[in-house]
């Protein structure tokens, strides 16, 4: 009996050894956050999201992609440390997060954040992403958009947004295909081998991601179920794609301000032009002698480009209101026209453009000539706006059920908002009625439920 224990506990003995060596030469290894910032577990979402946080101010979160983990921002953290409070997660399943062997689709991953939000008790934050970050922080950016002030994307593209398909045909990101038992078998235990493709081929100088940073991560990777977590973060892609399509279908781009960074040597100017397929504010940045690793290989630049971003005032490139004024009787002799951006679209309805364009990010005002007996199914406008009854009598009211909600009739100068989101309905009985409605575009309308317009 004793005879059979004893190669048990020294084997037992040897992999502890083992354990603490690996668990010493991360730690000497693995970039250095400032000293004033501590390290925390976060049960979120079903899973459980380790997280670093330091600093004091606006609360910041800041998303890694696939080859780092939230190590990678250790220089950022520096630099917003002074006046932000900064939350750095490792992604579902990455990194020191639990293992996780299913939630890869980038929503749910956007509920993981939430989660370490709400935790932590940050109702709003700006949100810094680079690659498959970008894809979280752009889920999260779209399904709880009061909960980011400003996103920040980092030279990767986002599934389903822009020319995604046309994206994938390039030959360089073979990777995001490469998955599965056999494919994890194949890179079991030449994680460095696999990993060092991705940092040599995506940099403009291989040598600047460093061996100090190459040894560090490549341990990380080589965890139990890390390999098998990053290869399921590339499976979801295609679901992915179909939540961004379906979701800008219904809601729209983002509203937020957006800054798009691009490193000269990868995606440079191109990080800005497939943005504004997804987000209406897009401003540019391209970081000169940089591949797709930013941090690593042009640590200052692309520090200072986030940090003047995040510092400066919300100042969207959206166009104001310009001078504008005009008698009933000039109002009357502009054109009208049928369906547009912002109206119910339907026959009989004719729309009057006082000032700028619904369809276009900027303010705008719009007139409504609505006939008698006219009905408006429950719907909803991405923006928030305000109306005016100007003639005839105006029925309106709130709720995605016509047969349980009772509609306030609403005379000349009667007023009402439309708050983005909220479904609402209209009608006209025995007269016409002529609103004006004043919002912040781009506006759309989508019809609630199987809701129909008449």
């Amino acid at each position: 009996m004793t005879t059979h224990r004893q190669p048990r506990r020294l084997a037992f003995a040897a992999a502890s050894l083992l354990s603490l060596a690996s668990t010493t030469a991360l730690a000497q290894s693995a970039p250095h956050f400032p000293a004033s910032f501590h390290e925390q577990d976060i049960p979120t979402n079903g899973t459980t999201i380790h997280v670093r946080v330091g600093g004091s101010g606006p609360a910041v979160v800041l998303l890694h992609g696939y080859g780092d983990t939230g190590d990678m921002w250790v220089p950022l953290a520096n630099a917003l440390a002074r006046d932000h409070t900064v939350i750095v997660p490792d992604l579902r399943g990455m990194g020191l997060s639990a293992r996780a062997d299913s939630g890869f689709e980038k929503a749910n991953e956007a509920n993981d954040i939430v989660g370490v939000m709400d935790a932590l008790g940050a109702a709003r934050a700006d949100v810094v992403a680079h690659d498959i970050g970008n894809m979280v922080g752009y889920a999260l950016a779209a399904r709880h958009g009061d909960r980011v002030t400003k996103l920040v994307l980092m030279d990767a593209p986002v599934p389903g947004i822009g020319p995604w398909e046309d994206i994938l045909k390039n030959p360089l990101l073979w990777h995001f295909r490469f998955g599965g038992p056999d494919m994890e078998r194949l890179v079991a235990g030449r994680e460095r081998i696999y990993l060092d493709r991705f940092w040599n081929d995506f940099s403009a100088k291989p040598a600047r991601f460093t061996e100090a940073d190459r040894t560090h991560y490549a341990a990380l990777y080589a965890g139990p179920g890390r390999m098998h977590a990053g290869f399921l973060q590339f499976a979801a892609f295609d679901q992915d794609a179909i939540d961004n399509r379906a979701w800008i279908a219904t809601h729209g781009k983002l509203t937020m301000p957006v800054l798009a960074i691009g490193g000269e040597k990868s995606f440079g100017a191109t990080m800005a032009a497939v943005t504004r397929a997804g987000a209406v504010d897009v401003q540019e940045r391209v970081i000169a002698d940089a591949g797709h690793w930013l941090m690593e290989e042009q640590p200052d630049a692309t520090v200072k480009a986030i940090r003047d971003y995040l510092d400066a005032p919300v100042v969207t490139t959206r166009v104001r209101f310009g001078p504008v004024a005009l008698s009933i009787e000039q109002v009357d002799r502009i054109a009208t026209t049928g369906a547009g951006t912002g109206t119910p679209g339907m026959a009989g309805i004719r729309t009057v453009l006082l000032s700028g364009d619904p369809a276009k990010p900027g303010s705008y005002t719009l007139e409504i000539r609505v006939p008698a007996h006219t009905t408006i199914a429950p719907h909803t406008h991405r923006d928030d706006r305000m109306a005016t009854v100007v003639s005839g009598t105006w029925y309106f009211g709130y709720g995605a059920d016509t047969s349980t909600t009772t509609m306030r009739a609403l005379g000349a100068g009667g007023f009402y908002t439309e708050p983005g989101k909220v479904p609402h309905f209209a009608a006209t009985r025995d007269e016409a009625a002529v609103v004006r409605i004043t919002g912040t575009g781009p506006s759309d309308t989508t019809f609630v439920s199987a809701a129909t317009p008449r």
